[in-house]
């Protein structure tokens, strides 16, 4: 895995997250590692179904996870969150710990609480106090009637300004990290840019570690400062944004490059499908698990590839990679 130069707050090792149901077992997070340095700023990408949001969700427990057999190490400031108990995780994920931005607003807000309710909630001191300051944290999000905003239902808010108020609900804590899970999904293409600045404008101000999921690779840049390629439970490619970006190592990064809209003048230039799906987490190719899909594979690939340094801060999970 790679090795910072400084303590991370966030460090992942050999991390599996395994489900059995009815005699059938899914593994859907295999033998996952990887670090965050505090203040740093990660993405993990890949296709849904690659083990992705199964990955921060299995961090603290959160549900489906809670039902899920979870082995390895996950240490969030020196604590291994895999062995805290449920009220030990509850207070980390309060004060100076851990904050989740869902994809799904609306499925996330309490539907018969006031917005600023829900924010109160998380903030500390007299009544008074939280209620300003659960209004101010509004208008820090970008919300133009906070005062309104804080009286509103979720049903009265439009996607975007619910989402902005998942934001404020996940800055009151005062996390050390911000764990946004597919932030957009719901939204449309210009709030789905609205949004992701307003997180890059706020992790920046505060300096809070970032941990970004999204399955489009063409989001990162400029956002993060690390990505990290995920594909069928593992990870196939990490480094530097501006570097993988540019000169992708990894047979599947290179594909879902090709897969970005791109456009060149007043031309659409065609997208470049990667061919097949990502198999089901209880069917899992032997090997390397990309194989299938790969245009590069060989006789090598049915056996599984590691995780290696491939120069730079890199490192990537392939055979055909040149040896450093």
């Amino acid at each position: 895995m790679l090795h910072l130069t400084m303590d991370p707050i966030l460090h992942i090792d050999h991390l599996t997250v395994r489900f059995r149901r009815q005699g059938t077992v899914t593994t859907p997070v295999r033998d996952l590692a990887f670090a965050m340095a505090a203040g740093e700023r990660l993405a993990l990408v890949g296709e849904s179904g690659c083990g992705k949001s199964m990955t921060v969700l299995a961090l603290t427990g959160l549900s489906p996870t809670d039902l899920a057999e979870r082995r390895g190490e996950a240490f969030f400031c020196g604590q291994n969150l895999l062995a805290l108990s449920a009220e030990e995780v509850r207070h980390l994920r309060g004060k100076n710990g851990i904050s989740y931005i869902f994809q799904d607003p609306t499925g996330s807000l309490n539907p018969v609480m006031r917005i600023g309710d829900q924010i109160v909630e998380c903030l500390e001191g007299a009544w008074k106090m939280r209620v300003e300051e659960a209004t101010h944290l509004l208008a820090r999000v970008g919300l133009p009637d906070p005062a309104r905003a804080f009286q509103a239902y979720p049903c009265e808010l439009s996607g975007g300004m619910q989402q902005r108020a998942m934001i404020a609900m996940a800055l009151a804590a005062k996390p050390k990290l911000l764990i946004a899970d597919e932030p957009t999904t719901a939204l449309d293409v210009t709030t789905q840019r609205q949004v992701l600045d307003l997180i890059d404008r706020l992790v920046r101000e505060t300096g809070l570690s970032l941990l970004l999921i999204t399955h489009n690779l063409g989001l990162v840049a400029g956002r993060v400062d690390r990505v990290a390629v995920m594909y069928a439970g593992q990870i196939v490619e990490i480094g530097p944004v501006a570097d993988v970006l540019r000169a992708p190592q990894h047979p599947y990064t290179v594909g879902l490059l090709a897969a970005m809209p791109r456009v060149r003048g007043a031309n659409r230039q065609p997208l470049v499908d990667i061919p097949g799906s990502v198999p089901s987490p209880d069917r899992w190719p032997g090997g390397c698990a990309f194989a299938p899909r790969c245009p590069k594979r060989a006789l090598k690939c049915q056996q599984p590839p590691l995780l290696e340094d491939s120069g730079s801060g890199r490192q990537a999970r392939c055979w055909m990679l040149p040896k450093v």
